[in-house]
């Protein structure tokens, strides 16, 4: 049987993703990195007929280019790219997957046909940037093709369409933000239709709510913006690179805004070694290039209060001036809430709704009983041999080398925070 491949085009990735390699490629093209798959809900293995799968479809990423109609695309919609880096992934990026993804599994003891996973991606930065949002979507696409296959598509297109009229109901701008973790490119395709007959219910007060989709291939198929401005891998990049974790923060911030321009700074994501510390060097003039912040762990009431006292009682800032983006395993109650909350701290909020959206199924055997989700993710191991460490709000969320993680702790005077919520093996699930 030939195995048709399902990442199509280089476009089906998400938008920070581009972003951060224009960045990358302008800054520090000739960075070696090393990146790590981690399986957060490490209950779910991965049987030999899912690994085969997995191989094929890594394989047959070799096969994608960016055509002159993509890069057009790009040009028009993210018009602060660098035409350098533009004819760059015209004229010579690929990917080359049997040199750079070293995958190898090995049998969980006391069962039958059951593996554990290991991924690494490893050459330069500018060349292997482009991977982690389509070996994310893969794995998940394969467990449950062949693990989990106790569902079905029944309902998809609705129940988008209902979770998009709630938020539109209440007034709450956000994006579809869900193909890392997406059950399969068919589902996503399905919730960004869902979303688009919302949308039809009330164009003039909806289609102004509905921000994009972070997904660069389904935004130019439905016709709304891509949208996303940066991951933690650029913070911790940087910070490897350079070994200075006092200025990491800063430090990105003026990297990217000497590519992009400040008037395309964005949201700016505080978290990489806790937002404690990013706050420190959040004052003029990079508080003032970025529209907002962008959260991603930790309690969300506490961080909306936390950066409502920076903007209004420390950066002096009018209310309903800046904006909080919430994007950490929301739902549609969640986002309700949080929403409340920001406006009863001066902040307007927005949204990224991702795994809630593409990834919410019930079994078929019994409707009652939630499907759950893998919880996965890809993160910088190693820059130039350095460690590459993520310190984030949520405990579970930090990465990479225990004793660098310990270090800089250390260094920043940072302070554990633990919440109800911030079990990552269950999170996605709730």
């Amino acid at each position: 049987m030939t195995t048709k491949p399902v990442i199509t085009s280089l476009l089906d990735t998400d938008m920070y993703k581009i972003t951060m390699h224009a960045a990358v490629f302008s800054n520090f093209s000739d960075a070696h990195v090393v990146y790590k798959f981690t399986n957060r809900t490490s209950q779910f293995q991965f049987n030999k007929a899912a690994i085969d799968w997995i191989i094929t479809q890594f394989n047959m990423l070799a096969d994608l280019r960016f055509t002159n109609e993509e890069v057009e695309y790009l040009a028009r919609e993210i018009p602060y790219l660098p035409a350098k880096y533009l004819h760059y992934i015209e004229q010579n990026f690929s990917l080359k997957p049997k040199e750079q993804i070293e995958m190898s599994y090995e049998p969980v003891s006391g069962e039958e046909d059951k593996y554990q996973l290991h991924i690494l991606v490893k050459g330069l930065w500018v060349e292997t940037i482009l991977y982690e949002i389509p070996i994310l979507a893969l794995l998940s696409e394969a467990y449950f093709m062949f693990v989990d296959n106790d569902w079905d598509y029944s309902n998809q297109v609705e129940n988008a369409k209902a979770k998009a009229l709630q938020l539109f109901q209440n007034n709450l701008p956000f994006s579809e933000f869900g193909t890392r973790r997406r059950r399969s490119f068919k589902t996503q395709d399905l919730v960004m239709e869902g979303i688009m007959n919302a949308v039809k219910e009330d164009p003039v007060n909806y289609r102004p709510l509905l921000l994009g989709t972070s997904n660069i291939y389904f935004a130019r198929k439905y016709n709304v913006k891509p949208v996303g401005t940066v991951a933690h891998e650029w913070v911790m990049g940087i910070a490897s690179i350079t070994g200075d974790y006092p200025n990491a923060n800063k430090n990105a911030m003026e990297y990217w805004v000497e590519t992009f321009g400040g008037e395309h700074a964005g949201l700016a994501l505080t978290d990489t070694f806790g937002t404690d510390d990013f706050l420190k060097t959040f004052k003029p003039p990079y508080s003032e290039y970025y529209i907002g912040v962008r959260q991603d762990s930790g309690d969300p009431i506490k961080y909306t209060e936390k950066i409502a006292h920076h903007y209004h009682d420390v950066l002096k800032l009018p209310k309903f001036s800046k904006f909080i983006c919430y994007s950490d395993s929301l739902n549609i109650e969640k986002a309700i809430q949080y929403g409340k909350i920001a406006h009863d701290n001066g902040i307007k909020a927005t949204f990224g709704i991702g795994t809630n959206f593409t990834n919410d199924f019930r079994k078929k055997s019994d409707p009652s009983t939630k499907s759950d989700p893998l919880n996965i993710v890809i993160k910088l191991l190693e820059v130039n041999g350095n460690h590459a460490i993520k310190i984030s709000d949520n405990v579970g969320k930090n990465m990479g080398d225990p004793e660098t993680v310990k270090m800089v702790k250390k260094q920043l005077g940072y302070v554990e925070r633990h919440w109800a919520g911030g079990n990552e093996a269950h999170r996605a699930s709730a």
